[in-house]
C-alpha cells in the first residue's frame, strides 16, 4: 500500500530518500500535484510513463529550487529571464533551450533540443528538491486521460501502488496546471493556458504575447501538446529477426543469434544494446540516446528486434513506430 505521509521536514526527508533511490513520490505544488522522479535518473523517469498508463513519450516538466538550478540545465534568454524574474515561483513553466552538459535524463525532453523548467511556489516542493539536490522531472500525478490531481487523495486513488510515496498538504491553492511560455525563438508563444493568465504576461514584456496550443502537430514540443518526435535521418524497421546489408541493430535481450543476410559478420560499432537483459525499464532509458549514435549515413537504416508490448514497452514501441513513420 502507497504511504501517504503529511507534509513535514521528516516526511520530506522520507520522500527525498525514496526519489535518491530511484522511487516516484506524489508531490504537492501550488498548481496540481505531480509525480516526482530524478530528471538525472532515466530509469526513474521511465517509471513515471509507465505509471500515468499507456504512454507515450511526452516532454515533462523539470521542477528546479531556484534560477541559479535552472541555469545549470538550461539557457535563459533576456525574455526568459523577465518571466523568470516576474513569474517565479509559481505557475508558470519556460521551455528553454537545455544545455548539452545538463546531466537530464533525454526522457525529460523526448528528444528534443529544449527543456520545460519551472520553480513551484510551493514552500513544500522546493523544499523537496533542496532535500534531494537535484532537480525533479514531475507531471500531473494522474493516469493520463484522467483529471489532474488537486488534493493527495486524488493522487492515491489515481496511481495506487504505482506511487511509492504521496506527500500530503491538502488542496492545492491554484487547481490548474501551469501556463507554458516557449522561449525559446525570437517571440515568445503560450504554448498552454494556466495558472498565469496571458495578459499578465503580456504587461510584463510589453507586447501582446501570441498562442501556440498545438494544431500544428508537426511543431510540439510542450507538455501539454503531442510529442514532435525525434525521427532519425535512415529508415527504422522494426520486429527484425535479422539484418539487411548495411543495417544498423537496436538491440533488445540477447542478440546471439541476429545475423546479416548472407551470412556475414555485424562489426560492434553497427550494434546498441537497449537492454542485454531484457529490463524494459534500461531499454528506454537508452532509446534516445542509442537512436542519435546509430542515425548515420554511413548506414542504410537502423534494424530494431521486437520490443514486448507491455508495460514501458508500449512506449518504446509507440516512440518507434512514430520513428519509423507509423
Amino acid at each position: 500500500m502507497t504511504r501517504i505521509l503529511s507534509l513535514n521536514q521528516n516526511s520530506i526527508l522520507k520522500a527525498a530518500a525514496v526519489l535518491k533511490g530511484g522511487g516516484l513520490v506524489g508531490m504537492p505544488t501550488e498548481t496540481v500535484y505531480g509525480l516526482a522522479a530524478n530528471a538525472f535518473d532515466s530509469k526513474a523517469v521511465a517509471k513515471i510513463f509507465e505509471a500515468k498508463g499507456r504512454p507515450q513519450f511526452n516532454p515533462l516538466i523539470v521542477h528546479v529550487n531556484d534560477i541559479d538550478a535552472a541555469r545549470e540545465i538550461s539557457e535563459l534568454n533576456e525574455q526568459a529571464l523577465i518571466l523568470a524574474h516576474k513569474f517565479w515561483p509559481g505557475a508558470l513553466t519556460l521551455i528553454l533551450s537545455r544545455k548539452h552538459d545538463s546531466g537530464l535524463s533525454d526522457l525529460v525532453s523526448a528528444g528534443l533540443a529544449s527543456v520545460a523548467v519551472r520553480i513551484p511556489a510551493h514552500k513544500g516542493a522546493r523544499d523537496l528538491i533542496k532535500a534531494c539536490d537535484f532537480p525533479l522531472a514531475a507531471p500531473s500525478a494522474n493516469k493520463s486521460g484522467s483529471l489532474s490531481p488537486t488534493n493527495p487523495a486524488h493522487v492515491a486513488q489515481s496511481l495506487g501502488s504505482s506511487v511509492d510515496m504521496i506527500l500530503a498538504d491538502g488542496a492545492c491553492a491554484v487547481g490548474l496546471e501551469s501556463t507554458i511560455v516557449d522561449c525559446t525563438g525570437a517571440k515568445p508563444l503560450i504554448l498552454r493556458s494556466g495558472g498565469v493568465g496571458a495578459k499578465e504576461l503580456s504587461d510584463i514584456l510589453g507586447r501582446e504575447i501570441a498562442y501556440d496550443l498545438g494544431e500544428d502537430q508537426g511543431n510540439i514540443k510542450s507538455p501539454g501538446q503531442l510529442l514532435k518526435h525525434y525521427a532519425p535521418s535512415i529508415p527504422v524497421r522494426l520486429n527484425a529477426i535479422d539484418l539487411e546489408e548495411g543495417e544498423a541493430l537496436l538491440s533488445f535481450g540477447s542478440a546471439k543469434f541476429m545475423g546479416v543476410k548472407g551470412g556475414s559478420n555485424l562489426p560492434d560499432n553497427m550494434v546498441r544494446h537497449l537492454s542485454k537483459d531484457g529490463d524494459l525499464y534500461e531499454a528506454a532509458a537508452n532509446l534516445f540516446a542509442m537512436m542519435r549514435e546509430l542515425d548515420n549515413s554511413a548506414y542504410k537504416g537502423i534494424a530494431v528486434m521486437n520490443i514486448p508490448e507491455q508495460g514501458i514497452g508500449i512506449a518504446i514501441n509507440d516512440r518507434l513506430r512514430r520513428a519509423g513513420g507509423g
